[in-house]
């Protein structure tokens, strides 16, 4: 795997190489064909929680829609060497929200997700609630951060943390201009 490949281009060759079409993955996942094609297209992506449902579809990891397939163990992820893999975006035509950076990309049997993300302010109505199987631990290193969890909102300041149950409806945002997080996300096999 190429990689310089973007991660749309990956789920459509894992898809592809798994003989689904864009229609039978939008069946089994409950997402909108278009979607699923914007996705591969156009790289867009509105929350992690989409595209757990495609790698579950599809019968791969969500890292492995990151991954470059080497195996480090230990693995050691310097801050001036880690790259933006992914951007949160809120449709084709609107910014981008989260800035995500794999901390695990190179470790291919790991079984937790963890990431530094950049959090960009956005309008109150693109913040949707999503969930997904299994947790997240989320840690504030700089901004406000906002999180919504089920009915409830906490707001959580540089060295707070926070841990949940991700199949409560949840979103993360910052308060004020930026803000800076670290999260480990596990999803069960």
């Amino acid at each position: 795997m190429s990689t310089n490949e973007k991660i749309g281009a990956r789920i459509k060759r894992f898809r592809e190489d798994r003989g689904l079409s864009l229609e039978e993955v939008a069946e089994r996942s409950g997402l909108e064909t278009e979607f699923l094609k914007a996705v591969e297209e156009e790289n867009v992506y509105p929350s992690l929680g989409p595209l757990l449902k495609i790698a579950r579809v599809i019968g791969i990891r969500l890292g492995t829609f990151l991954d470059d397939q080497v195996s480090q163990d230990p693995l050691v992820v310097r801050c001036g060497e880690r790259k933006e893999e992914l951007s949160m975006l809120k449709g084709k035509d609107k910014p981008v929200a989260l800035k995500f950076h794999s901390l695990g990309r190179g470790k291919k049997d790991r079984h937790m997700e963890p990431f530094y993300i950049e959090i960009l302010p956005e309008p109150a109505e693109d913040k949707k609630l999503s969930s997904h199987e299994g947790e997240e631990f989320i840690v504030v290193l700089s901004g406000e951060v906002e999180v919504s969890y089920g009915n409830e909102v906490r707001i959580l300041k540089a060295g707070d943390s926070i841990y949940y149950n991700s199949v409560i409806p949840h979103y993360v945002s910052c308060r004020g201009e930026r803000a800076e997080i670290y999260a480990v996300l596990y999803f069960p096999e």
